[in-house]
């Protein structure tokens, strides 16, 4: 049997749901191949292919799979081949003699012998030789099988947990981007405090000026709505935020996926606020350009653990 891999993985590292591994070994008169593969998925499912005969060995899959993985399609396959060679064909003389003569009763003394591969057809007139396994010996095998299961297990954690460095690396990659976008919206000259004063003057001065004259609690209500459709500090803040806690969950690992999906449901909510609220091209084109740097995110976000 190989050497068993590392059983724990990295504390407080990120785990993608997507990978692969075997391990193989090997017991008397027999050889197996554990292979494990794991998908994304909402929850964590285990399907299991076992040989006819070892489906007893599901509960101890599933044992190891729930004690190291808390999310994804796990599938684990195994492959077993007896490499005992089959004994020499034996006839048992003793049951052949008592078919013969039961066939000559039947068919009288006078009729024709029953012919050679109708003998042989008879069940136990042919001995293969193979050795029949004992439940001592199932049960030790079963046990053999478990453990190159937890390595298999183990070693698609590891490659989970690979996996997951390189998906931690393109998410903050993402998050930069993100943080220079809404820096970028911060600073462009719609947002800065005289040229939203000026805007408000005009929108304000074309209210009093309508035709008929607006009433004077509605003038109010039109002029607070242009005030707060100008002023996207508050998205703007709340991005950075969610920047922060995202920074946050990568740094602190662990099954972060469902919490991160959520987030980006935030992150897509603040950009969409962003661009309804825009009356300016440059501010419209950063908050596009925000959508897209979110909706790659979120992409990748799928694959977490």
């Amino acid at each position: 049997m190989n050497a068993q891999a590392p059983r724990n993985s990295a504390k407080g590292a990120v785990t993608s749901m997507t990978g692969f591994a075997r391990a193989d070994g090997a017991a008397p008169r027999v050889q197996w191949v554990v292979e494990a593969r794991s998908v994304n998925g909402k929850g964590r499912d285990l399907r299991c292919r076992l040989p006819q005969g070892l489906d007893g060995l599901e509960p101890a899959i599933r044992a190891a799979v729930e004690a190291r993985i808390t999310r994804g399609n796990v599938n684990v396959a195994l492959n077993l081949t007896r490499t005992e060679t089959t004994g020499a064909l034996r006839i048992n003389r003793d049951l052949l003699a008592q078919v013969l003569e039961l066939a000559r009763e039947i068919a009288g003394p006078d009729a024709p012998p029953p012919s050679i591969d109708t003998l042989l057809s008879v069940r136990g007139v042919i001995d293969s030789g193979e050795t029949q396994e004992t439940e001592e010996e199932r049960a030790a095998l079963e046990k053999s099988i478990a453990a190159t299961v937890t390595i298999a297990i183990d070693r698609l954690v590891t490659a989970r947990t690979a996996e997951g460095a390189h998906l931690a690396i393109v998410l903050t990659n993402h998050l930069a981007e993100i943080e220079r976008l809404t820096d970028a919206a911060a600073a462009t000259a719609c947002l800065q405090p005289e040229a939203l004063r000026g805007r408000l003057r005009q929108q304000i001065a074309a209210l009093l000026d309508a035709v008929p004259a607006l009433a004077e609690e509605r003038l109010a209500q039109e002029a607070a709505l242009l005030i707060a459709k100008a002023d996207v500090r508050e998205e703007l803040d709340r991005l950075r935020a969610h920047i922060a806690q995202a920074r946050t969950m990568l740094a602190d690992g662990g099954a972060i996926g469902r919490r991160l999906d959520f987030l980006c449901q935030e992150f897509n909510r603040e950009a969409n606020t962003l661009c309804s609220k825009s009356a300016d091209v440059d501010l419209t084109r950063i908050g596009m350009d925000l959508k897209a740097v979110i909706e790659q995110f979120r992409e990748q976000v799928q694959n977490i653990e």
